[in-house]
């Protein structure tokens, strides 16, 4: 069984195949049909010799035009109009005086209904079509006594048959038409498609080297502010220390500087761990939004309810750390300020979209009057920048008194593009 094409370039290529055995055939047609009714009518026809001979020259010469007119045409689908019409009217005049000859080569004279859906306007396909049934359907009338029942019949099968006919060549024309706009469709969507996967492409590197930018900018401000100058306070206790006889002075100042070391070190910890989503190594977005949603409720004691809503996919990296990373924020922000009793963090998988709320029933403020802190990476300013370096939406809804909710919306750029990058 013939599999199910599935992209553009498939489905083109089968209806090619469709096509070209369609017109092979036509191109075999005329004589499977004319040799096939010189054989019955060698078979069965009772006349004699010589009247079969005769029929047989006439068949061969029907043959001859075929090939001549038709054959040797280049191209049928392209060819003359005008030669085309040529072949048909000339196969159907010899068609004719063969069947004036033998009936049976009513068969022949079929392959001009097939023939006449190469002519090219619709009034000759239509008087192709007509001119065959005329021949087809002439033993109807008795043309030495024509009978009046008879010419009625006949006029009507010739009418009924050529409108029929007609109608199914002008229905298979639309069907055409249909198709290759469909298939052109289909081959914009694909380059669309493919484009838009550059394009995310683009985006998400771009939005890598920000990030990467911006760490290492937080990570310059973090070890200045909290390390460099727990350093200092180190060494200026550690001097002081030096500097007095008084042993409970000294003592004083050696453990304030044990005490900025031990904070010294705990803030290097916390800007190392915060380079990366270590909870993203090893699981896909809802299960690290859980773990740091747990993480986080255990330490500020505050219920969160996590929601999914859609299917899973992993997605690129990109789009997942920073769904993560605003997630984080968020939370960080309601352990802050909002002095939540509750927290819910909803992320719906979209066809084409991830959305995440983190919603919180805090006491809210006024985002237009928030500013994100001097010399701080983070905020409402860094979630708006981070979301949008990957062409998304971000929005803050809040009022005093009655919570907030952080949204932020993404492309769904799917883990198979950071593969095939």
């Amino acid at each position: 069984m013939e599999p199910v094409p599935r992209t553009p370039e498939e489905l083109s290529e089968r209806h090619s195949r469709i096509e070209g055995a369609y017109h092979r055939l036509l191109d075999w047609l005329p004589y499977a049909t004319l040799a096939l009714s010189a054989a019955l009518s060698l078979l069965i026809t009772e006349r004699p010799l010589e009247f079969r001979l005769q029929t047989l020259g006439l068949a061969l010469a029907a043959a001859l035009w075929v090939y001549l007119v038709y054959t040797r045409m280049p191209s049928k689908t392209e060819g003359s109009g005008t030669r085309l019409a040529v072949h048909l009217f000339g196969m159907l005049a010899i068609g004719a005086a063969l069947m004036h000859r033998d009936m049976l080569f009513f068969i022949f004279v079929v392959t001009g209904f097939f023939h006449a859906g190469y002519l090219k306007s619709m009034p000759a396909l239509v008087a192709g079509i007509g001119a065959s049934s005329i021949v087809v359907n002439s033993s109807i009338v008795d043309y030495a006594d024509p009978d009046p029942e008879g010419v009625v019949v006949f006029v009507v099968v010739v009418v009924v048959q050529t409108l029929a006919i007609s109608s199914g060549f002008l229905l298979n024309e639309k069907l055409v038409q249909l198709r290759t706009q469909r298939e052109e469709a289909l081959l914009s969507r694909e380059a669309a498609l493919q484009e838009n996967a550059g394009l995310h492409m683009q985006l998400l590197t771009q939005a890598r080297e920000a990030g990467i930018l911006d760490e290492r900018q937080r990570m310059a401000r973090d070890i200045h502010d909290t390390v460099a100058q727990g350093l200092a306070g180190i060494i200026a206790q550690l001097h002081a220390a030096d500097g007095t006889d008084d042993e409970s002075q000294r003592r004083r100042h050696l453990d304030s500087a044990a005490d900025l070391a031990r904070e010294s070190l705990a803030e290097a910890r916390r800007t190392v761990q915060a380079i990366g989503p270590p909870t993203l190594d090893t699981a896909q977005l809802p299960e690290a939004l859980a773990e740091v949603s747990a993480k986080w409720s255990q330490a500020h004691d505050v219920p969160v309810e996590l929601v999914l809503t859609g299917d899973a996919k992993p997605m690129h990296p990109e789009v997942e750390v920073t769904l993560l990373r605003v997630t984080q924020e968020a939370l960080q922000n309601a352990a802050k300020h909002s002095r939540a009793a509750r927290v819910g963090i909803t992320l719906s998988y979209m066809e084409d979209q991830l959305a995440l709320d983190v919603r919180d029933d805090g006491v809210g403020f006024e985002p237009s009057k928030a500013k994100a802190a001097k010399g701080n990476g983070y905020g409402i300013a860094a979630m708006r920048q981070r979301v949008g370096r990957l062409a998304g939406s971000f929005s803050v809804e809040s009022e005093p008194g009655s919570g907030t909710v952080v949204s932020a919306i993404v492309p769904a750029v799917p883990q198979a593009v950071a593969d095939a990058a």
